[in-house]
């Protein structure tokens, strides 16, 4: 019954590394999101997405600068 054996020692290795990898990630996504729009609250991770955010969401305004968004 080597083969048996070899069955529940892989599935309860599988189950250890499913665990390993599960988690949350509200503070990595915390950390690497740090700019907000000031207008709809919407939060960037860098300037060149704010810029981007600002011509798609908000045409009629103008970008602040990078000392007012953080």
């Amino acid at each position: 019954m080597t083969r048996g054996k070899q069955k529940i020692d892989a599935q309860r290795r599988n189950a250890e590394r499913n665990q390993k990898s599960k988690g949350s990630q509200l503070e990595a996504r915390a950390i690497g999101l740090k700019i907000v729009c000031p207008i709809c609250k919407v939060q960037l991770a860098n300037e060149k997405q704010l810029t981007d955010h600002y011509g798609s969401k908000h045409p009629k305004e103008k970008p602040p600068s990078t000392s007012n968004t953080e």
